[in-house]
């Protein structure tokens, strides 16, 4: 029997077509068309001026250590267990005490307001919105009090640059201690700044200034340009350094003479929790858990500092066996995905820290890009224990996760 034909009718053809008629708004469509954090990278690089993009995107020397780093989490290899019920799962986790929605932190970045106008406070706004702990940086540019004034409620750390001048630190962390920050970040990977070429390649100043090459890559980004030359002044909250270059302006903060002694010192005027940040040796970590502090980021500063350095997640297995359940142990570096924040989780971490991905975001489309990053992430790990067998995050353990040797 022939199936008889008929003439083609809309309603059977409507629910085939895979596209609408336009709508006139400000929705960002090119941002909703991003399904990962690559793509919202890629979104970014168009939108602001090539300098501002290779600022985040580029590393120290020769970023030998950024390729590392993504080669290790290629090398990641999940170990599924199936037949089990995954339909719910849990994403939360806790860190330094106090329940978390994602095994998520918000790390301490820069020149935040050079990505986007709204800078820190669009991404401590998606902090709080989503349950997250937010870190604001000393090289930021907003100010302690102007954070906390403007989202009061967010979860928030406060990240130190010891300087020379001690009374100069102790001011800032009582500023902070005032403002309500919970925690303390001793960055300690910083001795001096590292070389960024990109940057020295780019003329990048803080804030930027017009030359010529600048005045001709401003035409094609309007609405950046213009959100900075409507807005206050791009300056350090805490650093006056208007027209140094970022690793000019650092060296300003940046005390090559810090110690373990130093530690005893943070310890003796913060109540709270002190976190140390570039810690990438096992002995290191051992003496810090001797020192007592409550948590250590393994991190080579995002490759920024120190270019062939260690890689964190090879680091991570041997340092997590060695100062596990004595202090919190967190991972920094190259987290682009979901899988890697599982990958990091699996292989010793209790939280991982990014930037450069929300960074992504916020010079994308300020807060809805970084609610973008974190959505896809959220998405990507849930997906990602459920196919792995497991219900939660910290049920996530090393059986379902190595390190493969070659890729």
């Amino acid at each position: 029997m022939q199936m008889k034909r008929q003439f083609p009718r809309w309603r059977s053809i409507k629910p085939l077509l895979g596209w609408t008629w336009p709508r006139f708004s400000k929705h960002d469509k090119k941002l909703d068309r991003c399904i990962t954090v690559g793509d919202i990278r890629s979104l970014a690089r168009k939108r602001v001026p090539k300098a501002v993009f290779d600022y985040v995107d580029g590393g120290a020397n020769e970023e030998v250590s950024i390729s590392r780093t993504r080669r290790a989490f290629a090398r990641v290899e999940f170990r599924p267990l199936i037949l089990r019920d995954v339909s719910s799962v849990d994403l939360s986790t806790t860190i330094l005490g106090e329940r978390s929605a994602l095994p998520i932190i918000f790390a301490p970045t820069g020149y935040t307001r050079m990505m986007h106008y709204q800078g820190e406070f669009a991404v401590a706004s998606v902090a709080f919105k989503q349950d997250l702990v937010y870190s604001l940086s000393t090289m930021g540019t907003v100010s302690i009090e102007e954070l906390a004034n403007a989202i009061p409620d967010v979860r928030r750390w406060f990240q130190l640059y010891m300087w020379s001048d001690r009374v100069r630190s102790l001011e800032m962390i009582n500023r902070a201690k005032s403002a309500g920050f919970s925690a303390l970040i001793l960055t300690v990977d910083t001795a001096v700044p590292g070389q960024h070429d990109r940057d020295v390649r780019n003329g990048l100043t803080i804030p930027p200034k017009i030359g010529l090459r600048t005045f001709l890559n401003m035409s094609t980004k309007v609405k950046w340009w213009f959100n900075l030359l409507t807005t206050p002044p791009l300056k350090f909250a805490t650093v006056q350094s208007e027209g140094l270059s970022p690793a000019e302006a650092a060296s300003k903060v940046f005390d090559s003479s810090v110690d373990f002694e130093d530690i005893a010192w943070l310890q003796s005027i913060w109540s709270g929790p002190i976190i140390v940040k570039g810690v990438q040796s096992v002995e290191d970590a051992v003496k810090l858990a001797k020192l007592g502090v409550d948590a250590i980021v393994i991190s080579n500063h995002g490759g920024r500092q120190l270019d062939r350095g260690t890689v964190p997640l090879e680091l991570l297995p041997e340092i997590a066996a060695a100062v596990g359940g004595k202090m919190q142990v967190f991972l920094d570096g190259g987290i682009m995905s979901g899988g890697d924040v599982l990958a990091a989780i699996g292989l010793g971490a209790d939280a991982v820290l990014i930037g450069r991905a929300y960074l992504y975001g916020a010079m994308a489309a300020g807060e809805k890009g970084v609610e973008k990053v974190i959505s896809i992430m959220t998405k990507e790990i849930a997906s990602t224990l459920a196919l792995n067998g497991a219900t939660s995050v910290d049920a996530f353990t090393s059986k379902f996760v190595r390190l493969r040797d070659h890729e």
